[in-house]
């Protein structure tokens, strides 16, 4: 099923045709009302130069007005192979249709309401027939049944015509373009974004970021090297200091000679408190029960420092060179 971009405003045109794999442009003269164009034959030649294949209208009141228009618009500079003329069903548009097609131009029947319209396009050529499913949906008409029958009917008589979609509103009409078996679809760009999203994919692709990020990056690389050491001769009230100046929750405590003694961290100092008052905060690091940190090299991947984490069950690791302490690695810097 060929995908079409509805109109849309400029930026949107350039970013939706990054994607690469669209079949082409479909715009109205709404759209160039909406942004206030004034130079209509310089935006129309601009946008065919941005996109594989412009659909336009070609306006007319009998079917030379909307011949005429036609050639008007090639003789600007359009590529008649990569042009397809809207013309809005009527006899007199499907009389041009008919003339343009014999001339080897594309044509795109649109304004479809009934099967009736859309079988007097198929007679005349149209290169594509286009109902407006979300206009009749708004007006109680069975638009997806519309759809079925001008598909059933190019298929069952062998027409050259393409039955389009269009005026889509949201994702369920591209489902429904694709279960009708329409041969294209036109949509909007605020709806063609939503098409790849879905919160079990965004979910599984952010556990694989997660994932390889834990397996390729180095602790080095995200840990905090802003860290905190003081002496174990320090008293727990400098500890706290430390601490809150350096936002990080923890401290690194050094022996005398630089190596590493111990880490005391904000839950130590609150059961600490809770235990003995805050009389505690005079007391010297040295004094606490000795606890030996957990460490990792800064050479190592995070997915140890994950699993010391879940090991030990703490968040903060002593990140270390050569058994020396030069940084920190919260659980909160995997995220």
């Amino acid at each position: 099923m060929e995908l079409y971009l509805d109109s849309a405003n400029l930026a949107e045109i350039e970013n939706a045709f990054k994607l690469g794999f669209l079949t082409g442009l479909t715009t109205t003269p709404t759209f160039m009302h909406r942004e206030g164009i004034n130079d209509v034959d310089g935006v129309i030649l601009k946008l065919s130069k941005m996109v594989p294949i412009l659909q336009i209208e070609a306006l007319g009141h009998t079917a030379e007005e909307i011949v005429s228009e036609a050639h008007r618009l090639c003789d600007l500079g359009l590529d008649k192979n990569k042009t397809v003329f809207k013309i809005p069903v009527s006899l007199e548009g499907a009389r041009a249709c008919y003339m343009l097609r014999k001339d080897g131009y594309l044509v795109n029947v649109h304004l479809i309401y009934t099967i009736q319209q859309a079988y007097i396009a198929m007679e005349a050529g149209a290169t594509y027939i286009c109902p407006l499913v979300g206009r009749l949906q708004d007006q109680g008409h069975d638009a997806l049944g519309l759809v079925e029958q001008c598909v059933n009917a190019v298929n069952r008589y062998n027409y050259p015509s393409k039955i389009m979609f269009s005026s889509v509103r949201n994702p369920e009409h591209i489902k429904n373009a694709l279960n009708l078996g329409c041969h294209t679809i036109t949509v909007p760009w605020k709806v063609l974004q939503l098409l790849p999203q879905n919160n079990f994919t965004s979910l599984g692709t952010q556990q694989f970021f997660e994932d390889t990020k834990l397996m390729t990056t180095k602790v080095k690389d995200i840990c905090r090297t802003q860290n905190s050491t003081i002496s174990k001769n320090a008293t727990i009230n400098e500890a706290l200091i430390k601490m809150t100046l350096s936002k990080l929750g923890a401290v690194t405590i050094l022996e005398d000679n630089g190596s590493l003694y111990g880490v005391f961290t904000d839950g130590d100092l609150r059961r600490l408190v809770e235990k003995e008052g805050d009389s505690v905060l005079s007391q010297k690091l040295s004094s606490l029960p000795s606890k030996q940190p957990v460490s990792i090299e800064s050479d190592a991947y995070l997915i140890e420092s994950s699993q010391l984490f879940k090991q030990h069950k703490i968040d903060t690791l002593v990140v270390t060179e050569g058994g020396k302490p030069v940084g920190m690695l919260d659980i909160q810097d995997l995220l």
